[in-house]
C-alpha cells in the first residue's frame, strides 16, 4: 500500500441530487477526519453552492479553483475571483453562482469541537433524486444498490430504510434500519422524530 493517491479533477465523476451537481472527493479518496467536495458552474449564473446554512454542525471553507464566484453570505454579496478563500461559520446562510464559465469552488468542512463522521450523503444523490419525485420504491431500489456497495456508511442504510417504509416495505425497512443503528447508534434519536419511518414505527423488530 502506497499511502497516498493522485487524481485530476476530472478523474472524479460528478454526481447530482438534482440541485448542483458535484465530484464527491472525500468519498473518492476514502478521507474520513474532514468533508471535500468540488462544485463547478458551467456558465455564468449557474448556481455553484446551494443556498443552506450549517445550524449546529459543519463550518466551512471555500476556495474559488478557477473562474470567478459571488458568495451570498448571510444577505452580504462578495466577490470570489480565482484563488480566494471564503470561511463561514455554522448558522451563517450561503450560496454562490459563476460569474464565469467554469468556475469551480472547492469546499471543506467539519465541526468544530467534534470528530469527524462518514455519512455518505454525497453518494446516495441518485436515490435523492428518486425521493423527491415521490417515486420511493426507486429510491429504495436505487439505494440499495448504492448502500451494498458502500456497506460502512450508516446514513446509507437509514435513508434506504426511510424509502422502504414510505413504499411499504416493512422487514426490509426493519433490517436497514438495524443496520444503521449498528454502525451509528445516534441514528436512534434521529427516528424518534422521522416521520418517513411512520409506518413501520409500531411494527414488531422497530426498537430505538
Amino acid at each position: 500500500m502506497s499511502g497516498f493517491s493522485v487524481a485530476r479533477l476530472e478523474d472524479i465523476a460528478e454526481i447530482s441530487d438534482g440541485r448542483c451537481p458535484w465530484r464527491p472527493v472525500r468519498h473518492h479518496f476514502g478521507i474520513t477526519s474532514f468533508g471535500a467536495n468540488v462544485w463547478t458552474g458551467k456558465a455564468p449564473g449557474d448556481r455553484v453552492i446551494n443556498e443552506h446554512d450549517e445550524a449546529g454542525e459543519h463550518e466551512e471553507l471555500y476556495l474559488v479553483l478557477s473562474g470567478r464566484a459571488r458568495f451570498e453570505l448571510g444577505g452580504e454579496r462578495h466577490d470570489a475571483p480565482a484563488g480566494t478563500f471564503v470561511y463561514v461559520e455554522p448558522n451563517v446562510t450561503r450560496t454562490a453562482f459563476a460569474e464565469e464559465p467554469a468556475t469551480t469552488v472547492l469546499a471543506l468542512g467539519g465541526q468544530p469541537g467534534e470528530p469527524y463522521r462518514v455519512t455518505g450523503w454525497e453518494i446516495w444523490a441518485p436515490a435523492h433524486t428518486l425521493y423527491l419525485a415521490g417515486d420511493y420504491a426507486g429510491a429504495a431500489d436505487r439505494g440499495r444498490a448504492i448502500a451494498e456497495a458502500n456497506p460502512g456508511y450508516a446514513a446509507l442504510w437509514y435513508n434506504l430504510a426511510c424509502c422502504d417504509a414510505l413504499a411499504g416495505r416493512t422487514g426490509d425497512a426493519l433490517e436497514h434500519l438495524r443496520r444503521a443503528f449498528e454502525l451509528s447508534p445516534e441514528l436512534r434519536e434521529w427516528a424518534t422524530t422521522d416521520t418517513d419511518l411512520d409506518a413501520v414505527r409500531g411494527e414488531p423488530g422497530f426498537e430505538l
